[in-house]
């Protein structure tokens, strides 16, 4: 492990902000990791741990340490019956840990195909979409506990999980550093087929009785379509998560706006965050080099030279004329720095 001093974070954020980080180091074993931590100072700190850099937004030089873990592995760890332990390596792409279930005949993750970013940093944010979250396919995760100086595993329960949020999000986000986690698959895949267009799309090529292979391949299609590429064009997914709403807020905001998309959540209404930056008039506007997308308003877009500052204070206008037209207050879903 080698500890560089003013290292550009550009390549490392997939918003391709220019900051640096006064310390950075890559961490590809558990034995790195310790070290690292070991050998902070309090001059060396505070500390961020970067997967992919697919979920952060720099407004400034980071002045600590960024530590990136580029750990590999894929183990099967048991099975039985029904299921197929996966123990999966903090650094590996969540993608080809998605592509390595699907080729090996394993269901529960294909309808997270195509999600940026490393699959260390999926349990933070419990990753989602189309109908599933990485919750549901979760059996540990293991971490280095920094301020205890010792490695534990979470089980699910553990974990206070909830709509793209986790403890390691929130009191536990100084203090417990990923290093791996078990994934529990299904040997015999339980395919979910109703959310967005992966109906309609298998109907459009004609599969009647898809598999976890094709289901990995329309949702490829579906994102690739509505999503941005980052390494064309600066990005970090979903910037604001969708809202939820009361019942009662929503029986309020539906006779206002008879026309607004809902979807049950328990006991709550989540209304479309997309929907609402829309009709405020952002899809497709562009600040200088900070911008909207034309497709999914839920993404804000780096033309090329924005500021995460610019970026910044375009996500606040859209927070604001939101509040201000529903009542609604967005929530930002990446982390700024």
């Amino acid at each position: 492990m080698q500890v560089l001093e003013n290292i550009s974070l550009k390549s490392y954020n997939t918003f391709g902000i220019e900051v640096k980080a006064k310390y950075f180091a890559e961490l590809h074993s558990d034995n790195d990791i310790a070290a690292f931590f070991s050998a902070l100072t309090p001059e060396s700190m505070p500390v961020l741990i970067l997967g992919g850099g697919s979920n952060v937004l720099f407004t400034k030089d980071f002045e600590g340490s960024v530590a990136c873990i580029r750990s590999k592995g894929i183990v099967k760890l048991m099975e039985d019956e029904k299921h197929v332990y996966l123990k999966i390596a903090a650094g590996e792409v969540w993608d080809d840990v998605v592509k390595y279930a699907v080729d090996h005949g394993l269901g529960g993750i294909e309808n997270l195909s195509l999600i940026p970013g490393n699959a260390g940093t999926g349990p933070v944010q419990n990753i989602g979409a189309y109908g599933v979250e990485l919750k549901d396919v979760l059996y540990s995760v293991e971490v280095a506990d920094v301020v205890a100086q010792h490695y534990r595993a979470f089980r699910p329960a553990d974990c206070e999980f909830g709509y793209r949020t986790s403890i390691f999000k929130k009191q536990g986000k100084d203090r417990f550093v990923i290093t791996s986690l078990c994934l529990k698959l299904d040997k015999q895949p339980v395919l979910k087929l109703d959310y967005g267009d992966i109906r309609k799309e298998l109907e459009k090529v004609g599969i009647k009785t898809p598999t976890i292979s094709a289901i990995r391949d329309i949702i490829i299609k579906i994102r690739s379509s509505k999503l941005p590429d980052p390494s064309i064009l600066g990005n970090a997914g979903s910037f604001f998560m969708n809202p939820v709403v009361s019942a009662d807020e929503y029986a309020r905001l539906i006779q206002e706006f008879p026309h607004m998309p809902s979807f049950k959540s328990g006991d709550e209404v989540k209304v479309p965050g997309a929907w609402l930056i829309e009709r405020c008039g952002f899809k497709g506007k562009r600040f200088g080099d900070a911008g909207v997308h034309k497709d999914q308003p839920l993404v804000l877009v780096n033309y090329g030279n924005a500021s995460g500052q610019g970026i910044l204070a375009l996500a606040e206008n859209i927070i604001a004329s939101v509040k201000e037209k529903f009542g609604i207050m967005l929530e930002i879903e990446v982390n700024v720095f």
